[in-house]
C-alpha cells in the first residue's frame, strides 16, 4: 500500500513521520492476513505483530508523535490483533469464542479506502468461524455441516440418529445458555460497579462541597478577625503613646520636686547646726 493513499488518521497540518507511516503499512498488511483464511502453521502474523508492538513504543517515544487519540487508535488495534492470536492458540472452540468476545476492534479505519475498521470485520469473521466450530463440535459435523466418519461408524448407521441430534442441540443450546448467563453476569457486575462509581463520585462530590463551604467560611471568619485585630493594635498603639506622655510628665513633676527639695534641705541644714 503507497503512503499516498492517505489514512484515516492523517493529522491536519502536520505530515505523518515515517515511523508512523511504516506501522500503518504494516498495521494494514496484518489486517488482511488476518482477515484470510490461514495455515496452523502459519508464523508471519505474529511476527508482524510483534513487529507492530516495538514500532508503537518508539512512536509514543518520539518527539513529534501524533495526537494521543491517535496512538490510543494505534494501541487498540494492536492489541486486538494480538488477542486474536491468544485466542486461536486455546484447544476448544468454546474457549476461543469466548475469548473472542472481549476483544475490542478498532473504531476507525487504518486507510481512507475502508468504509468499516477492518479490525471490525476479522471481529465478526473470527466469531462466526468459533460459533460454525463450537456447533460442529457439539453436532459431530464438519464444517460443512456433514455428519463425521467416525461418528458414522461408531453408530454403525447412514448419519445420527435423531436422539443423537437432539442431545446434541440440547448440548448446544446448554452451552450457548451458559455463555448467556455469564455475559448477563458481566453486565450486572459491570452495571453494579458503574452504580458504585456514580454513588462514590456522588457522595465526594458531596464532602467537596461541604469542605469547600467551611473553607470559604473559615477564610471569612479569618479576614474578619485580622480586621479586628488591625483595629484593637491601633487603638492599644493609642493608648500606649497616652501612658507614655503621662509618665513621662508624671516622672518630671518627681524629678523636680526632688530637686527642689534637696536644695531647700541644703540651705535649711546649715542653719539649724
Amino acid at each position: 500500500m503507497a503512503p499516498a493513499e492517505g489514512t484515516g488518521y492523517r493529522r491536519e497540518g502536520m505530515a505523518a513521520s515515517r515511523l508512523e507511516l511504516n506501522l500503518v503499512r504494516l498495521l494494514c498488511r496484518c489486517e488482511t492476513m488476518a482477515a484470510e483464511k490461514r495455515d496452523p502453521d502459519e508464523w508471519r502474523l505474529e511476527k508482524y505483530v510483534g513487529a507492530l508492538e516495538d514500532m508503537l513504543q518508539a512512536l509514543k517515544t518520539q518527539a513529534s508523535k501524533p495526537a494521543s487519540e491517535v496512538i490510543n487508535e494505534y494501541s487498540r488495534k494492536v492489541d486486538f490483533l494480538k488477542g486474536m492470536l491468544q485466542a486461536e492458540k486455546l484447544t476448544s472452540s468454546s474457549e476461543k469464542a469466548l475469548a473472542n468476545q472481549f476483544l475490542a476492534p478498532g473504531r476507525v479505519p487504518t486507510t481512507a479506502k475502508e468504509r468499516v475498521p477492518a479490525t471490525k470485520t476479522v471481529h465478526l469473521q473470527s466469531r462466526a468461524r468459533y460459533t460454525s466450530e463450537m456447533r460442529s463440535e457439539l453436532l459431530g459435523t464438519d464444517s460443512a455441516g456433514e455428519p463425521e466418519l467416525d461418528v458414522r461408524k461408531r453408530t454403525g448407521v447412514a448419519g445420527p440418529r435423531p436422539g443423537d441430534e437432539k442431545q446434541s442441540a440440547a448440548e448446544l443450546d446448554l452451552v450457548l445458555q451458559r455463555h448467556q448467563n455469564l455475559q448477563e453476569k458481566l453486565a450486572e457486575e459491570m452495571l453494579g460497579l458503574a452504580r458504585s462509581l456514580k454513588t462514590n463520585t456522588l457522595a465526594a462530590q458531596s464532602v467537596i462541597k461541604k469542605d469547600n463551604q467551611t473553607l470559604s467560611h473559615s477564610l471569612k471568619m479569618a479576614d474578619q478577625n485580622l480586621e479586628k485585630l488591625k483595629t484593637e493594635s491601633e487603638r492599644l498603639e493609642q493608648h500606649t503613646q497616652k501612658s507614655v506622655n503621662w509618665l513621662l510628665w508624671a516622672m518630671l513633676v518627681i524629678v523636680c520636686f526632688i530637686f527642689i527639695s534637696m536644695v531647700l534641705f541644703i540651705r535649711i541644714m546649715p542653719k539649724l547646726k
